[in-house]
C-alpha cells in the first residue's frame, strides 16, 4: 500500500506526564509517560499507510530517542493549549509532506498495535474530518482531516466536541486504538490487551491485576 497518511503526536516532556496513576513514584510515573510515547510511536512507524511521523516535544534530550526510531520531531512551540499545538505541527507537517493527509494521534497508547491503525485509516472518510473515540466513549484518540481544514477539538468531552463540528466517528472495535492510558485501570486494561516494549519492561513485576 502506499503511505497516505503523516501522523503527529504530541508529546508532553515525561517529568510532566501521567500525574494521575496514582501509587506509583514519581520516576516510574516519568518513565511510564515516556515509554507510553516510544510505543505509540513505533506501532505508527510500522503501520503501512503511515508515510511519515512528526513527534512535537519540548523535551531536547527525549526527542532523540523518537529520531533514533526514525522519526522527525519538532518543538512544542504553543503554549496556549493542545489544539493549537497541533495545528502548529500539522502546518510543519503540510510543508514538509504536503501530498500526505495528516492526523493526530494521542500519545498514550502503550497497546497500540499497527493493525488496528491501519483498519482505522482505512475506514476514513476520504476528504473530510473522522475522528476515533477512546475507550470510555467521551474522548478522542485520532482525529485526521485535510490540511486546509484541520480543526481538532481534543480535551475533555472531545467526543461530542468532535461530532458537534461535523467530523464523523469511525466505528469498529479497535480495542488498541481506543485504549489511551490516564490512570492505573487504564493502564490495567493495556497491560491484557498486551503492550509494547518500552512499557512492557518497565511494567513487568508491577502489581496490576
Amino acid at each position: 500500500m502506499q503511505p497516505e497518511y503523516a501522523v503527529v503526536v504530541p508529546v508532553k516532556p515525561p517529568a510532566m506526564g501521567k500525574s494521575r496513576l496514582q501509587g506509583l513514584s514519581g520516576p516510574l510515573r516519568r518513565d511510564l509517560a515516556g515509554a507510553f510515547a516510544l510505543d505509540t510511536v513505533s506501532a505508527c512507524l510500522s503501520t503501512d499507510a503511515v508515510g511519515a511521523v512528526l513527534v512535537a516535544t519540548d523535551d531536547a534530550a527525549f526527542s532523540s530517542r523518537f529520531a533514533d526510531l526514525g522519526c522527525a520531531t519538532i518543538p512544542d512551540g504553543d503554549s496556549t493549549g493542545l489544539n493549537a499545538a497541533l495545528r502548529q505541527a500539522v502546518a510543519e507537517a503540510h510543508r514538509r509532506w504536503p501530498a500526505l493527509v495528516p492526523v493526530a494521534l494521542c500519545a498514550d497508547l502503550p497497546a497500540l498495535r499497527s493493525v488496528d491503525l491501519a483498519t482505522a485509516l482505512g475506514s476514513l472518510v476520504e476528504g473530510g474530518p473522522s475522528f476515533v473515540a477512546d475507550a470510555a466513549a467521551t474522548g478522542t484518540t485520532l482525529y485526521t482531516s485535510p490540511y486546509d481544514a484541520f480543526d481538532p477539538h481534543f480535551g475533555p468531552g472531545s467526543r461530542g466536541a468532535h461530532l458537534q463540528a461535523g467530523a464523523l466517528e469511525v466505528i469498529g472495535d479497535l480495542p488498541s486504538l481506543r485504549r489511551d492510558v490516564d490512570d492505573l485501570d487504564d493502564l490495567r486494561q493495556a497491560a491484557l490487551l498486551g503492550v509494547g516494549t518500552e512499557t512492557a519492561r518497565l511494567v513487568r513485576g508491577l502489581a496490576l491485576s
